[in-house]
């Protein structure tokens, strides 16, 4: 832990002035939802275990986890300090991103904390803040809550796991996609990158533009378009998935799973890396690895038929083709196979 952080946490309580059930009673008040947002979860905290409903007798379950120092800093080189709500909030976003790609609304969520005896007690309800918050006001609007674990350990660590429902109808894979087909985005795509840039470079923290900060502030609370994956199952779609590892990476995956080959419009990149000028003006950076590489904004990429009226949030970026002889699955751009790039947590 830096040392300027150490002395901050000195002057706090932190968990090993606690018992569990003390940190359990600072935590569960600041997990509770009202109206809507309980109807799913039957029995919530205090049990051994929580009580859900499966409205339509089918279950959509996801799992996320952040480690300390492998997916979150607690003080980045540019000055910024992630708080327990950044935390808390990304953990209810990427798992919420992961329902929302199936087609999915969320109903529970359970949280497992591990934590250094040194964490400031405030930290950890900060983390309870931010998880509830990102439900609120990313839109889950019958999610909540169900309860979790804590333990101790060395570093930080955030699992989240997300169950969810389809309502009834069928849910929306990777391997539907069909020659023919639309690609489209929802969401951003790039943004967070260029913000883990910034937050990894030299440049003061405090000495961002507010647009530049606005890419960290999609770094450490990502804004994944809840709404757009039950539209896009609506509107036909044939295949989707979260863009969490990058738009070539998980484009490749929709390729492989469907086998066919996934045509990036270069105008449609060209544009998007336009968004990102700020954040490369300022670091003398090529923003196209951000758009093509960068993934935590958890934007959709999805496919729908030609003809049909993409929803509201979704942008036309390209198109679906059929193999050719001896031709694998992957992604083009201008007619010429792409590197995946992108993010793999064995490699970095």
């Amino acid at each position: 832990m830096p040392e300027d952080l150490r002395n901050r946490v000195d002057r706090q309580p932190t968990v090993a002035g606690l018992s569990e059930a003390d940190l359990l009673a600072r935590i569960f008040p600041r997990l509770h939802m009202e109206g809507g947002h309980n109807s799913n979860t039957l029995l919530g905290p205090g049990d051994d275990a929580a009580i859900v409903a499966a409205p339509d007798g089918k279950t959509v379950i996801s799992i996320d986890t952040q480690v300390q120092d492998q997916d979150f800093r607690l003080l980045w080189p540019n000055g910024y300090r992630t708080t327990g709500f950044d935390v808390g909030w990304k953990a209810a976003a990427q798992n919420l991103s992961d329902i929302n790609a199936m087609g999915a609304h969320a109903t529970s969520i359970v949280v497992s904390l591990t934590l250094p005896v040194d964490t400031p007690v405030r930290w950890v309800e900060d983390l309870a803040d931010g998880l509830t918050a990102g439900i609120r006001e990313l839109g889950a609007v019958h999610c909540s809550v169900a309860g979790g674990d804590l333990g101790r350990g060395r570093e930080i660590s955030v699992t989240a796991a997300v169950l969810g429902t389809l309502d009834g109808g069928r849910p929306v894979l990777r391997s539907g996609a069909r020659p023919g087909d639309i690609l489209a985005l929802a969401g951003t795509v790039g943004h967070a990158a260029a913000g883990l840039a910034l937050l990894e470079s030299g440049v003061p923290l405090d000495s961002l533009t507010p647009a530049e900060q606005a890419f960290v502030d999609l770094q450490c609370r990502p804004r994944p378009p809840l709404e757009a994956g039950p539209a896009a199952r609506a509107a036909g779609a044939t295949a989707m998935l979260d863009i969490s590892d990058g738009l070539l990476r998980d484009g490749k995956r929709l390729a492989t799973a469907s086998h066919v080959a996934v045509a990036l419009d270069p105008a449609r990149l060209t544009q998007l890396a336009d968004l990102l000028g700020p954040a490369a003006a300022r670091l003398g950076a090529d923003a196209a690895p951000w758009v093509l590489g960068g993934g935590e904004d958890h934007g959709l990429l999805a496919t729908f038929p030609a003809g049909v009226q993409l929803p509201p949030g979704f942008t036309a970026i390209g198109s679906i083709h059929a193999l050719g002889t001896d031709e694998g699955p992957g992604v083009l751009i201008a007619g010429r196979a792409a590197d995946t790039g992108g993010w793999d947590h064995f490699a970095h």
